[in-house]
């Protein structure tokens, strides 16, 4: 088990590793803007349970895979790479739909679900940063390490949680504003489909 004072520790380290710009975060911010808070905080559930996987990953040493195999990681970030831009293609195609009086197509809340999963899966470095990070908290007298790194990622994943949770509702509310103007919502689309392609390039020039 994790003493209480390691897991605090490692709690207040994973809401500043949270709050700091990254993918995830940035992805939740434009999704929440486009879509709404609900649809953001489904995003973020979805990460989250990418996030789980991640954490399986680890303990089952499924990471030192990603690690140790340069043809693994790159097929993994490949396809992160190839979603991200067809995310950005469907964003950069949108239009206003204000003066029609015509209601964009919503996603449903299991499509932005799936969104956050993929998004977080397809990227294999959160992976290698569990890996690296998580056994500096662990240690072989409390008992098995699988278990060990399993809790660590619930709370990484809590933390996540409270951080990316209330960046969806801060960017949902601005975004509901800028949704009343058709000349907003084209250069919210715009702006979305360029931070798409941007965490496409990110993700593609990633190193091991």
């Amino acid at each position: 088990m994790l003493p209480p004072e390691v897991a605090l520790s490692f709690f207040g380290i994973a809401i500043l590793l949270a709050l700091s710009p990254g993918p995830d975060n940035l992805f939740v911010l434009m999704q929440s803007a486009m879509w709404g808070r609900r649809a953001g905080l489904w995003v973020v559930l979805g990460l989250c349970t990418g996030l789980i996987g991640h954490s399986v990953a680890v303990a089952v040493g499924l990471a030192a895979v990603f690690s140790a195999s340069a043809m693994a990681f790159t097929a993994v970030k490949l396809m992160g790479a190839a979603y991200l831009v067809y995310l950005a293609w469907g964003a950069l195609r949108a239009g206003a739909t204000v003066d029609s009086g015509e209601r964009p197509a919503r996603q449903t809340a299991m499509q932005l679900y799936r969104r956050g999963i993929i998004m977080n899966l397809t990227n294999p470095k959160v992976s290698i940063f569990f890996l690296a990070f998580l056994p500096q908290f662990a240690s072989p007298t409390r008992g098995p390490i699988g278990l060990q790194m399993l809790l660590l990622g619930g709370l990484f994943i809590v933390a996540t949680l409270w951080v990316f949770g209330a960046i969806a509702l801060f960017s949902g509310a601005i975004g509901e504003r800028l949704k009343k103007s058709a000349r907003a919502q084209i250069w919210l689309n715009r702006c979305a489909g360029v931070v798409f392609l941007g965490l496409a390039a990110r993700l593609l020039v990633t190193q091991r």
